[in-house]
């Protein structure tokens, strides 16, 4: 009876397997070949001829080349699909501005019709790996999580629309009110996903208090030492292209930022609380509290250095370029990497916060037969 068990669930794995790959595939290949969804024009590169390489060297002393190659495809939608069609590009070996094009790929091109027919390239055309990168995701939630996976996909889907409606609030109100709306929207963001993710019990409402009162006890902290030091340190003119106030844009930039890491870290250790003291009814708060703490001690050094490489690895090509080019270091460390270190140090702050409240609300709110 195990040995058929054991076969049966070998059968199931190895059928989830073969149904994630097909599926992967399926949505790859359907948007390799979805041309005629796209309003904008669509060149795919039938042949390409490179030209001689040309050395170029900086006062630096950073050497770079530059190469010519002529494009040789066919508009595949609009109105001229089927065109046959010759472009001229040009790129660098550091790809810094530019990009190296290849047979068989498909790019979004520009139509010109004075004097002739011809065409410059947008960019290239990338939904194939991103829609292959989807379904991986989508298939591994469902997979390991079966229907709880959906509740996942949700909260994604509704977190993505209303982050997408606070920034068309901001957009229209030129900024006026960046701080205020996306206040808002981190407080139905987290009762969202939790509501989602947890169901209505009173585990959700405690990991819903802990994270509210942790991420808004950062931010006060965060405004309070900004006023006190006069933001001493902080480039925001490092937010290039930014053309709203930038103070207030980094603010709930970071609130948004601290919101994601607090809640993970509530959500464990509320959860770990929950559990044991089913299994042992007989614990007290202060037991409780102190049992949060080690927890909150073993996953807050992991959480704050990931959130640490996150902003950092953000920053880390445009440093480079800016050492590259005869820049200092602190010059360039200023002008791209303070502000990501501020955030993750304002982060780091509201983790800790984030042990000390989850265990004290569980402490005084969990009882032993919560479910």
């Amino acid at each position: 009876m195990c040995n058929m068990n054991s076969k049966l669930t070998s059968k199931m794995t190895w059928l989830q397997i073969v149904l994630v790959v097909a599926f992967c595939f399926l949505a790859a290949f359907f948007c390799q070949h979805n041309d005629g969804l796209y309003q904008q024009t669509i060149y795919r590169v039938d042949r390409v001829q490179n030209g001689k390489a040309i050395k170029m060297t900086d006062e630096f002393q950073n050497v770079d080349h530059y190469h010519n190659q002529q494009l040789f495809g066919t508009i595949t939608n609009g109105k001229y699909a089927g065109q046959k069609l010759s472009i001229k590009n040009a790129y660098s070996d550091s790809h810094a501005m530019d990009h190296q094009y290849t047979k068989g790929q498909k790019l979004f091109i520009t139509l010109h019709t004075q004097p002739k027919l011809h065409a410059t390239v947008k960019d290239i055309k990338r939904d194939a790996p991103i829609a292959f990168l989807f379904a991986i995701a989508i298939s591994l939630l469902f997979v390991i999580l079966k229907l709880r996976g959906v509740t996942v996909i949700s909260s994604i889907l509704i977190n993505t629309i209303l982050f997408w409606i606070a920034v068309k609030l901001d957009h229209n109100n030129n900024g006026a009110a960046v701080i205020w709306i996306f206040s808002v929207l981190a407080v139905i963001f987290c009762f969202v996903t939790l509501l989602l993710v947890m169901g209505w019990s009173k585990k959700m409402l405690v990991t819903l208090s802990a994270v509210l009162c942790a991420t808004a006890a950062t931010i006060l902290i965060t405004l309070i030492v900004f006023g006190l030091t006069n933001e001493r340190g902080i480039y925001y003119e490092s937010m290039q292209y930014v053309t709203q106030l930038p103070k207030p844009l980094f603010i709930a930039e970071v609130l948004i930022g601290v919101l994601g890491a607090v809640m993970d870290e509530a959500t464990d250790i509320v959860a770990s609380l929950v559990t044991l003291k089913q299994e042992r009814p007989e614990l007290s708060r202060m037991a409780i509290f102190k049992s949060g703490r080690q927890i909150g001690k073993s996953i807050m050094g992991p959480l704050i250095n990931v959130l640490f490489f996150i902003f950092m690895a953000e920053t880390l090509a445009m440093t480079l370029l800016y050492l590259k080019n005869g820049n200092t270091w602190h010059y360039s460390f200023s002008m791209n990497m303070s502000l990501g270190m501020t955030s993750s140090l304002i982060s780091g702050i509201g983790i800790v916060l984030t042990v000390i409240l989850s265990s004290a609300f569980a402490g005084l709110w969990i009882k032993g037969d919560e479910r």
